[in-house]
């Protein structure tokens, strides 16, 4: 047991000088019914920026879809915390969450299918999906999802950073779904 003045983790006050183990059973008591996916995001740094933001709206699962690498030090240990599923093939991650019942709403900005996301009214059993920068998420997998948003932009650039739209995402979803709830 780690004495909680010496533990230098960036961990909220009641899991200091736990173990990272008892951090996990910990939040495991008491996890969202968000779970987050990133499919073939390009730079390492963002999948790690997701993995803090999923860890910090306490998710359920990250499902990492195609390429398994990635930079655990954007994670900043959060990892060690949630659940991390690896998913070679986007088909066999869609059948998993088709079997378990839960919505797929795509966060992607890069097809005629995307509505704004103020207007999303979420269920509770979703699972957000995140693509690369570049080519966003796979014509496949924008196709299985059950809705298509985007984040709305008030200047002239395009879009914000994945890491960026992946936390104001789950941001919204947990206001709806958790911290709505009275």
């Amino acid at each position: 047991m780690m004495e909680m003045e010496s533990d230098t983790r960036n961990l909220q006050d009641e899991y200091k000088g736990l173990s990272n183990a008892q951090v996990y059973q910990e939040l495991a008591r008491k996890r969202t019914a968000l779970e987050v996916a990133i499919e073939n995001v390009e730079h390492d740094f963002n999948v790690g920026t997701i993995v803090r933001s999923a860890n910090n709206f306490n998710a359920a699962k990250v499902h990492i879809i195609g390429r398994r690498k990635y930079n655990r030090r954007g994670a900043m240990c959060t990892d060690k915390y949630l659940e991390v599923v690896y998913w070679p093939e986007v088909e066999d991650f869609i059948k998993d969450q088709r079997t378990r019942g839960r919505e797929l709403v795509a966060i992607e900005n890069h097809t005629e299918r995307a509505q704004g996301l103020a207007q999303k009214k979420f269920k509770r059993e979703t699972t957000l999906v995140f693509g690369s920068e570049g080519a966003g998420l796979t014509e496949g997998l924008i196709n299985e999802a059950d809705d298509v948003r985007e984040i709305e932009s008030l200047g002239s650039t395009r879009s914000v950073n994945v890491g960026v739209a992946a936390g104001i995402a789950m941001y919204e979803w947990a206001r709806q779904c958790v911290l709505g709830k009275g």
